[in-house]
């Protein structure tokens, strides 16, 4: 045996890392900027508030509907034709969503949302990227590493907010210009990314698993679950955030500051992630994750301080990178590079279709709970318990199913 079987050469990969890491800084600052004007924006064009966040949904219904068709152009024509495909729908929704608010028109600028979720959806595809050439030790850490390419875009775009919201006469029109430019401009990275096209596929039966034969493993079925939950509960809370630290007496600014902290809590954990995955194992990471969310929901309900919003908002970003980190690290090694482009688009239709309806729900309890922005905040966060109760109980049955293997063997 020699030092290379060992030792697995991750050169390729972690130059794609690195590159990732870069399309994130740049690319990635429109997500965040996107997320604290979406609801601001939605509330100052829609005829009826209880449709506030109804922009931030439609991104999200975007994300869904193009996850399996950016699924199949990667796996048919690489990596590279799918993020482009996205970053081009990136800019077209910007442009259109600069549109509806140069006309005042709330659908129009709905349709640009729909649009922007193309490039919503191609963005969840960069952690998979990230261990198509790594080896399986490697895996966890390219994951996170990638995922902490976050950072930056959780500083920037916040600032470019501040820096953009008020900058023409009409509000956010001058956010949305900016967002259409990072998007041009972070497809021109995509041309250093090494990620070759994969073999074309031979005619004949589909090889390996069906969509419903996958569904069926209890890892992959327990995974998706999970990373569902995770994902649905950061948007429901986040998207609302905005709403409700404005409603309850802050500034603008102050909930630009609240999404930045919250999006750096989302990113930088990122750093050690992998190491702790490696270590203790998935499955444990994202049951800290849920414990964490579980902490995020109680602590919104104390009051409507600043401060409170800040711990609200940092744990639901640390909840969600352990649960949506582990869940992606558990369904990495569950098929084979035939199933991938099946398992993948298929995971991430669910996901983000889990995310709309959390996210259209997100609207209507904070702004048609109650009668104040304060009663609407409170139904938000009480309605995490019955997914985390649901996403715990998964992983409990799948820790038994294991025990019951084992037991037979």
């Amino acid at each position: 045996m020699t030092a290379t079987d060992i030792q697995p050469d991750d050169s390729r990969a972690k130059r794609n890392v690195v590159v990732l890491i870069m399309i994130q800084a740049v690319l990635g600052s429109q997500m965040p900027m996107i997320f604290i004007m979406g609801g601001l924006a939605g509330q100052s064009l829609a005829s009826n508030i209880c449709f506030a966040t109804l922009p931030i949904s439609l991104i999200v219904l975007g994300s869904m509907m193009s996850a399996t068709p950016l699924s199949a152009i990667m796996q048919r024509y690489g990596r590279k034709a799918g993020f482009f495909v996205g970053t081009m729908g990136g800019a077209l929704g910007a442009a259109i969503g600069a549109w509806g608010l140069m006309t005042s028109s709330f659908s129009l600028f709905l349709v640009g949302s729909l649009f922007t979720g193309i490039y919503m959806s191609s963005q969840g595809f960069f952690r998979f990227a990230a261990f198509d050439l790594a080896s399986e030790s490697f895996r966890p850490r390219a994951i996170s590493y990638v995922m902490a390419g976050g950072l930056l875009p959780a500083i920037i775009g916040p600032q470019l907010v501040k820096a953009t919201a008020s900058a023409m006469v009409v509000p956010f029109l001058g956010t949305y210009l900016v967002i259409i430019g990072l998007n041009l401009a972070g497809s021109l990275l995509f041309l250093v990314l090494d990620a070759p096209r994969p073999a074309k596929p031979k005619a004949g039966p589909i090889i390996g698993r069906t969509r419903l034969q996958l569904l069926k493993t209890p890892t992959v079925a327990v995974a998706i679950i999970c990373a569902m939950v995770a994902y649905a509960l950061m948007n429901l809370v986040m998207t609302s955030t905005p709403l409700a630290v404005v409603g309850t007496g802050h500034s603008r600014n102050n909930a630009a500051d609240v999404v930045m902290g919250h999006v750096l809590a989302m990113y930088g954990p990122s750093f050690f992630t992998g190491h702790l995955i490696n270590r203790f194992g998935a499955e444990r990471i994202v049951a800290a994750g849920l414990i964490i969310l579980a902490a995020a929901g109680s602590i919104a309900l104390l009051n409507f301080e600043l401060e409170t919003f800040f711990v609200t908002l940092i744990l639901l970003g640390l909840g969600w990178n352990f649960g949506f980190i582990g869940a992606t690290t558990m369904l990495a090694s569950t098929h084979t590079p035939e199933e991938r482009g099946r398992l993948q688009g298929m995971n991430d239709m669910l996901v983000f279709g889990f995310v709309t309806v959390a996210s259209l729900s997100s609207g209507g309890l904070m702004n048609c709970s109650g009668g104040s922005p304060q009663d609407g905040w409170v139904a938000v966060n009480l309605a995490m318990a019955p997914f985390l109760i649901l996403a715990g109980g998964a992983l409990i049955w799948l820790a038994m199913q294991r025990r019951s293997s084992a037991a037979q063997q």
